[in-house]
């Protein structure tokens, strides 16, 4: 018996995996995040599984279902939205398969961070402009550590992907606004992948108003770069003509510093 914990992608049912796919069709129980994954992704069971929403369950719950199946010998298909390696509750849970003795592994997903790129049909690093992508979420009623506040984070000029942050849009303008003019960019893409996305494009100074005004509240991912809507910037290197690698010879030295 093994527990698959699958990133079932950001809502789109066509973004997950291939093979997450097909262990949600092979697995006799299926337990999804019913608050986030959509039905589409578990319609794909088969027609004698155990198909339960764990929307109202706790953790508890959540691992009664799994010893349940292990003393039957059957297989789960652990079925959560976006990727596993990010806020998903996944080493709380594995923690205790493993006291245990339960077996499981990880399906990995596409996040939401990405779909929302790929919304705002945006590269989030470019060439000698930005070349690190930080991923956090604003402090609130989970506190995130100090050394992590945003206004550390904002040193480094870096993109920024915050997660679970909408509520706090207002917080994270001010506090952003102590390291950054207040023209700088920021999206925000409200249910990324899914047929109601939303983008809301502005700056540091009028991002509030705007996303209030819109009534967005959660399921948001705010991304906050000088990349956005960047079109000044120099080619990469990889595809230059010059650019020699181990699998094209440029077609002049380069000169060597």
């Amino acid at each position: 018996m093994t527990v698959f914990f699958i990133g079932a992608g950001p809502g789109d049912p066509e973004l997950i995996t291939v093979k997450g796919a097909r262990l949600v069709e092979e697995c006799p129980v299926v337990l999804y995040t019913g608050s986030l994954v959509p039905k589409e992704v578990v319609a794909r069971a088969h027609k004698e599984a155990l198909v339960l929403s764990s929307e109202d369950m706790d953790l508890d719950q959540i691992i009664q279902v799994c010893v349940d199946a292990d003393a039957k010998g059957l297989d789960v298909a652990r079925v959560q939205t976006g990727d596993l390696s990010i806020y998903s509750s996944l080493a709380e849970t594995t923690r205790r398969l493993d006291d245990l003795n339960l077996d499981w592994k990880v399906v990995p997903g596409v996040s939401s961070f990405q779909a929302s790129a790929a919304a705002l049909g945006q590269e989030l690093t470019l060439p000698e402009q930005c070349q690190t992508i930080i991923l956090s979420r604003a402090s609130g009623r989970t506190p995130v550590p100090e050394k992590e506040n945003l206004k550390s984070l904002a040193a480094h000029e870096a993109t920024m992907c915050l997660f679970l942050s909408a509520t706090l849009i207002r917080k994270v303008a001010r506090e952003l606004k102590e390291v950054y003019p207040g023209n700088w960019p920021v999206a925000v893409v409200e249910k990324a992948s899914h047929p109601e996305e939303r983008i809301i494009r502005g700056t540091l100074d009028d991002i509030v108003e705007k996303v209030e005004a819109a009534g967005i509240r959660s399921t948001a991912m705010i991304i906050v770069s000088k990349v956005l809507n960047q079109t000044e910037f120099r080619d990469s290197r990889l595809y230059a003509s010059e650019f020699s690698h181990g699998f094209r010879r440029g077609n002049k030295e380069e000169e060597v510093i």
